[in-house]
């Protein structure tokens, strides 16, 4: 019973060598744009309030801003565009600051993104909550962050059960928001028509009396502020530059069609919806979001116009949980990408039966909520945090692509000066809007981005130097205790079953297992006769990016499997291997121990672990634990396993 809830609720286990499975999971423009795009096309719920707000008794200002930001998505999505060209397999923004700047800059693009990803889910959630609570009872409000954390848990579970499957059931809240706001805009801009010229005339004569009042560079400056707060309405952009290896093919055309699509409809709905709140003289009212406000006034106050004002609150509200979604998407995808480079514990490159990066889904979630309940919701706040880092990201991709044209220049097309100097434009832009953001709002909240930002970042210096040091000195074991074998063939032993039968578990450090199999022969000196080695090969994030990258790794784990049955046979030691591929590699274990126990009736299981001087919550974290939990599901069944410790330093006196 509990394995048939397990399935309904996160959905049956995916075999990641079926065929055609890629094509099936990949995402067409269509559902991408739905997936990845919510995000972009959620902040026009947020992002044009945040700077008409700021306009602070001008709003004849919005018309200028309405432009800019039309302008600005178009920038910064054709920035995106040519990151998609360049980078093809994924990786967005960290892979660009890490390959064309350095792995310094990298690692704070990166950092960056998963802060961002976190406050999408949180300040997407808080928003679509006050949308929905924009005609509920005022005494209602203390409900608030209840209701986010319950939208969180539905996301979490939703994603679990895999990235399609979870943009096909919002897929009715994505098109009910694009048709209702599509319709009010439209209708709302075209009431006022006639008056479009006169407001327009009105706006250039109010700025030009202003500007003989303050000055130009006053009102400059008043205008860049608004602009810049506004900045929220650029958010996602980036998401489908950091999922490319998750679009069907051809994945760069389908980036680019995924990018227009986003870039269109968001310039429609931030411009639209600006415009808006200028031509209805829209002033704020309460608790009630200036969009509530906005198609208030275009339904009016009938019955029917209250109800068409209910229904397209609920489908902003929607759409929010939409573009929180985003964040379980994207997000994973970027902790997988810095723990392959080994930035993050490598746990974060895992993927679960149904193929999806279940410890990063999890870890998005907790974040979310923690950062709901210590902000209470307030999305003023949230708004603030948010815009920082996704602009820290912003700028240093398009300085990365700035630095890549200009190296370049040699080497491509004749169009290298139109690159170079589009790149350089949407750098100064989001420079400018990262600059004004963090002076204007440094006290206001912007400190606290900054500081949560920098400690990830130092978190990931000392994990990064950690890893380092592991890996050079595993590989200075290998040498020690798996130096090359002769080239010698011998003829392989007779294996007898009936004989005592060491049943040894392999991962893919060589020195580990040798380590234990010459730690068995120390303990146990000609007691066994036989060697049976099970190796699992794990599909993880990386190995999951294709069939060639599936190929290599069976070639991997089969080499690394031949080295020890050669090696036995070298020694007059008869052997047997077996070998299994999937996500979890202590299913896939224990599917091979039940399956061979019985065959070798003389046995006793063996795996070997890194052992610290220092048995650390940090060690634990940051270094599988596979062989513990493979002891107690062994227990479980009858079975016993016997874990050698391999004393990281203290090998050489082994």
């Amino acid at each position: 019973m509990a394995i048939n809830i397990k399935q309904l609720i996160f959905g049956k286990a995916l075999n990641p060598f079926q065929p055609k499975l890629f094509q099936s999971l990949a995402l067409i423009s269509f559902f991408a744009w739905i997936g990845l795009g919510a995000d972009g096309l959620s902040s026009s719920c947020y992002g044009p309030e945040e700077a008409f707000r700021a306009l602070n008794g001008h709003p004849q200002l919005a018309i200028f801003v309405a432009i800019a930001t039309v302008i600005t998505v178009f920038i910064i999505a054709l920035g995106y565009n040519q990151v998609v060209e360049l980078f093809p397999s994924g990786g967005g923004g960290y892979k660009v600051a890490t390959q064309l700047l350095g792995k310094q800059a990298g690692l704070v693009s990166g950092c960056a993104l998963i802060v961002d990803y976190i406050l999408t889910i949180a300040l997407s959630t808080a928003s679509g909550t006050d949308a929905l609570f924009s005609f509920l009872p005022a005494n209602w409000a203390h409900f608030r962050v209840m209701v986010e954390a319950f939208c969180i848990a539905v996301l979490v579970i939703l994603n679990l059960r895999g990235m399609k499957e979870s943009i096909q059931v919002l897929l009715p809240i994505f098109l009910g928001f694009l048709l209702t706001h599509i319709i009010l805009i439209t209708y709302g801009i075209f009431q006022h028509g006639v008056g479009i010229t006169d407001i327009t005339v009105h706006a250039v004569q109010d700025t030009h009396g202003l500007i003989t009042s303050v000055g130009i560079f006053a009102v400059l400056a008043f205008l860049l502020h608004s602009y810049s707060l506004g900045s929220g309405t650029y958010t996602g952009l980036e998401a489908v530059s950091n999922n490319v290896n998750r679009l069907a093919e051809p994945r760069v055309r389908t980036g680019k069609v995924t990018m227009l699509y986003m870039a269109i409809s968001l310039s429609f709905m931030a411009g639209g919806i600006t415009l808006l709140y200028l031509f209805y003289n829209v002033v704020p009212v309460g608790d009630k979001t200036l969009n509530a406000i906005a198609f208030q006034n275009i339904l009016g106050f009938s019955l029917i116009g209250h109800v068409g004002l209910v229904v397209t609150l609920c489908f902003e509200a929607g759409i929010l949980l939409v573009a929180a979604n985003t964040g379980f998407l994207a997000g994973p995808q970027v902790l997988a990408n810095m723990a392959v480079d080994n930035w993050l514990p490598h746990r974060f490159t895992h993927l679960s039966n149904r193929l999806v990066t279940k410890n990063g889904i999890l870890l998005y979630g907790l974040a979310a909520l923690i950062i709901l309940f210590v902000s209470e919701g307030k999305v003023s706040w949230l708004v603030v945090l948010y815009s920082i880092n996704v602009f820290i990201t912003f700028t240093l991709t398009l300085l990365g692509l700035s630095v890549y044209w200009f190296k370049h220049r040699s080497k491509v097309s004749k169009n290298w000066p139109w690159r170079l100097g589009f790149s350089l434009l949407g750098f100064i832009v989001t420079a400018s809007i990262l600059l004004v953001t963090i002076l204007v709002k440094f006290t206001s909240g912007g400190w606290v981005t900054i500081l949560i930002t920098g400690l990830v970042i130092g978190l990931c210096f000392v994990i990064h130097s950690h890893y380092g040091y592991i890996n050079k000195r595993l590989r200075q074991y290998d040498l020690l205790l798996a130096p090359p074998l002769d080239k010698k063939t011998l003829a392989a032993p007779v294996f007898d079953i009936n004989q005592q039968t060491a049943i040894l578990f392999l991962n893919e450090d060589r020195c580990v297992g040798m380590h234990a199999l010459l730690s068995i022969q120390k303990m146990f000196p000609d007691f066994f006769k036989n060697y049976v080695f099970l190796s699992v090969g794990e599909v993880d994030i990386e190995s999951f990016s294709g069939v060639r990258a599936l190929n290599e790794m069976q070639v991997a784990v089969e080499k690394n499997l031949d080295y020890f049955v050669e090696f036995c046979h070298q020694h007059g030691l008869a052997t047997e291997a077996y070998t299994a591929y999937g996500p979890d590699v202590i299913e896939k274990l224990v599917e091979l121990a039940e399956k061979i126990k019985d065959k070798y009736p003389r046995h006793i299981f063996f795996a070997s672990r890194l052992t610290f001087d220092e048995d650390t919550l940090f060690n634990r974290i940051l270094h599988n634990e596979t062989p513990l939990v493979l002891q107690r599901r062994l227990h479980a069944i009858g079975e016993q396993l016997v874990v050698l410790p391999m004393q990281f330093d203290r090998v050489e006196n082994f």
